[in-house]
């Protein structure tokens, strides 16, 4: 019984130290997100800009 209550302490262990990890990295993906949506908004910007300066120009095959 004794190996039994060993284990399972162990598996609660592991539980939270994982739910701490997901909790940790789940800030990292939301922060991540929130700068890609930045950076999405600034470049468009930029290519805006782009546009106004020199309309004649073609876009590139990668836009």
């Amino acid at each position: 019984m004794d190996e039994l209550n060993q284990r399972i302490d162990e598996l609660e262990i592991r539980y939270t130290h994982q739910e701490q990890v997901i909790d940790e990295l789940n800030g990292v993906v939301a922060e991540c997100n929130l700068r890609i949506a930045r950076l999405e908004r600034d470049v468009n910007s930029y290519r805006e800009m782009l546009q106004s300066l020199a309309p004649g120009l073609p876009e590139s095959p990668d836009e």
